[in-house]
């Protein structure tokens, strides 16, 4: 499959995604996704050895070098730690630790105080300062930082954010809602809401997964 991928790409700047009506659908660097097909050419080349992994693993890892400037999106984490920071466990590279580095120091503008958590999204006017249910799956990178640049404010902001979700984002059911909105001038709770789950109390299963994912990670992590 992804040999067929790899061929299917020759040429194209953008990542792909996903399938849509039985074609391919390609994004830019900045969606969410895109750390995932590195993360996956690293993973096979751990698996097989086999060198035409790897040299795909670092073509496709470089394309997303920018994304350690960018300060809009949480998704730094998700983007970053899967290509480079897969990279970076392999195959120890520097370059691939700064670029981490930089990108968890982006990461970390994301984060209010006053609320206790990193914000999600800019641009929603909806919401004051949203936060998913989904970031947890971002923290890994800061926890990273912190042990390999010795700065504990990553490893604070990380353990705050997922401490801050706990106390709010679940029922007592054990279900999480998928967006909370804080006011970023006192961290109180605005409202609970969702944005891609069926309403506001559904159980939206795929940030329902993010929840045990992203404190077993914790719990490792701490």
């Amino acid at each position: 499959q992804y040999e067929r991928m790899l061929a299917q790409l020759a040429g194209e700047q953008r990542m792909p995604r996903t399938w849509e009506n039985g074609a391919l659908k390609l994004v830019p660097i900045t969606d969410w996704t895109t750390g995932f097909f590195p993360g996956s050419l690293w993973y096979l080349f751990e698996a097989t050895d086999d060198a035409t992994w790897r040299d795909a693993a670092r073509t496709y890892t470089a394309r997303l070098e920018e994304v350690k400037r960018n300060r809009r999106t949480h998704d730094v984490g998700f983007i970053l730690f899967c290509s480079y920071g897969n990279g970076w466990r392999l195959m120890r590279e520097p370059a691939y630790r700064e670029v981490l580095l930089e990108g968890a120091a982006s990461l970390s503008t994301r984060y209010n105080p006053a609320v206790g958590g990193i914000k999600s999204w800019n641009g929603q006017k909806q919401w004051a300062f949203p936060v998913i249910v989904d970031n947890l799956m971002n923290l890994e990178l800061l926890t990273w930082a912190a042990r390999e640049s010795g700065d504990l404010n990553f490893h604070n902001i990380a353990v705050t954010h997922a401490s801050t979700t706990l106390r709010n984002h679940f029922r007592d059911d054990g279900s999480s809602y998928h967006v909370l909105n804080y006011d970023p001038e006192t961290g109180h709770v605005l409202g609970r809401h969702t944005h891609q789950g069926a309403a506001d109390e559904s159980a939206w299963a795929r940030g329902q997964a993010w929840g045990p994912y992203g404190y077993t990670m914790m719990h490792r992590e701490t």
